[in-house]
């Protein structure tokens, strides 16, 4: 979301997420694209951060260090300002450095320099085909109406009692947010609940079940590799410093704290929002589709989500079985390239922007210096836990979870050389954590979502979220390591 979509407009239709619209030309598109006094600050901003470094001598860093410094603090601006579109900073990024910092540069650089085509290779690094495949099976979910009629099929041993339907909600939107993406997700819920929250009474119970859907979808994304950009960045940097961690890995390392937290968040809303004697009618009318093209979907989907989980068995990597889908649904014909073109591809120039930059960030040594401005050997292992999951947490309620993950990730990897904890500790803990801002509307696009259901308030909104947000970041920093040891997973 850009800063100039802040102000949703609130409305009680039902919400939908188009993956791809027709570019807007003439007056109304010039005022929509008119910048905000905030973005106006960050890209001033931005330029002096970027200009400082080269013309101030700063202790410790070389020339190429300087430079590095240039293009960081100039993302960390345009991206927390989000000055000018998260994916326009991304790319930049990759140029400014593949300029300045690598064997291409217009300034003179030592040998030991990264050559261009490592900082290019970010825009196909294997995490980048993870995602790419995860997008494509979300495409294609939507396309066929598998989201809805799971939706409707796994509802239906949930209608006993308002407080079971509501575990039932959330529980099917953070399974869908686990392979999907948490907007596509969240709109998919709204979708199939936006009649019930109508006949409903005005109330408490209304807020309840629309806080439910966004709170679960953004809970869910951390549970898988493809489910959030957090978690790509964070595999991203991960295997760039030669650190693999599988997909089964990654949810044996999240889905314990997503379920907690997942528990916890329906245990508030159901105190909270959901009285006894509620009654509620649904309608779970959706169907399969038995089309040809459903059914090879079907059937590519399963292989696919199969090979995933099975990883340990057949050494298959992830990110390469994050190619097969694309293949066999383009190669069939049961998706198209227009369902190509529709994917979420500025994600992925995001995620492509972060690798980078985590790259930039290791090899001109700009980590350590900055890492070095602080004495972390003196700080307790949860302590900088706690620091970590704290500052991901609050950093990404007010600034994208992608941006935030971008901008800390790299910079908290390079404290393993100088803490206890190592870089992988580090990486997974910053991710997790950025996952669980979701306290306003500008939060998340699922907040968004909601919001703009004109069901709930911001200050509900505000305790909901820290409510989920606060509980995650403490078992993150003071419960999961401990498991994470105990399991030996990191």
């Amino acid at each position: 979301m850009t800063p100039g979509s802040k102000q949703v407009r609130r409305r009680s239709a039902t919400p939908t997420v188009r993956k791809s619209e027709p570019r807007k030309s003439g007056p109304k598109a010039v005022m929509a694209q008119q910048t905000t006094k905030l973005q106006r600050f960050g890209q001033i901003a931005a330029v002096i951060g970027f200009i400082v470094p080269f013309v101030v001598d700063i202790p410790g860093l070389d020339p190429v260090g300087s430079r590095m410094l240039a293009i960081f603090l100039a993302a960390i601006m345009l991206w927390v300002t989000e000055a000018i579109p998260l994916s326009a900073t991304a790319v930049l990024v990759i140029m400014a450095e593949v300029l300045l910092v690598s064997d291409q540069a217009l300034l003179p650089v030592p040998d030991s320099v990264p050559t261009s085509a490592t900082f290019f290779a970010s825009l196909a690094n294997p995490v980048i085909i993870l995602f790419l495949g995860g997008f494509m099976l979300a495409d294609g979910a939507a396309k066929f109406g598998v989201d809805k009629a799971i939706a409707a099929v796994m509802l239906k041993p949930f209608l006993s009692s308002p407080k079971m339907m509501l575990m039932g909600v959330m529980l099917i939107t953070a399974a869908l947010s686990m392979f999907m993406s948490n907007t596509a997700t969240t709109a998919t819920m709204f979708a199939v609940f936006m009649p019930v929250l109508a006949q409903l009474p005005e109330g408490k119970s209304r807020v309840g079940l629309a806080l439910a859907i966004p709170v679960a979808a953004n809970v869910g994304g951390i549970g898988t590799p493809v489910g959030t950009p957090p978690n790509a960045i964070a595999l991203g940097a991960l295997q760039s410093a030669g650190i693999h961690i599988s997909f089964i890995g990654w949810m044996a390392l999240a889905i314990p704290l997503m379920l907690v937290v997942l528990a916890i968040s329906w245990a508030w809303l159901a105190f909270a929002y959901m009285p006894k004697d509620l009654k509620i009618e649904l309608d779970l009318s959706a169907k399969f589709d038995r089309g040809r093209n459903a059914m090879i979907f079907y059937v590519v989907a399963g292989i696919t989500v199969l090979l995933w989980m099975t990883e340990p068995l057949h050494g298959i990597s992830s990110n390469t079985v994050g190619f097969v889908p694309v293949v066999l649904l383009m190669v069939t014909q049961a998706m198209s390239g227009d369902d190509l073109r529709n994917l979420d591809w500025p994600v992925l120039w995001l995620v492509a922007g972060g690798i980078a930059l985590g790259i930039g960030v290791g090899k001109t040594g700009l980590d350590a210096w900055i890492i070095g401005l602080i004495n972390w050997e003196a700080v307790p292992v949860a302590l900088l836990m706690l620091t970590l999951a704290g500052v991901g947490f609050l950093m990404s309620n007010v600034i994208s979870h992608s941006a935030a993950a971008n901008l800390l990730i790299p910079l908290g990897m390079g404290l393993g050389a100088s803490v206890a904890a190592t870089p992988a500790e580090i990486a997974v803990v910053l991710a997790l954590g950025c996952s669980l801002g979701m306290c306003l509307p500008i939060s998340t696009p699922p907040n968004a979502i909601a919001y703009s259901t004109g069901e709930i308030s911001t200050p509900r909104m505000i305790k909901t979220g820290l409510v989920v947000g606060v509980s995650g970041t403490l078992l993150l920093a003071f419960v999961m390591p401990l498991y994470w040891g105990w399991a030996g997973l990191l």
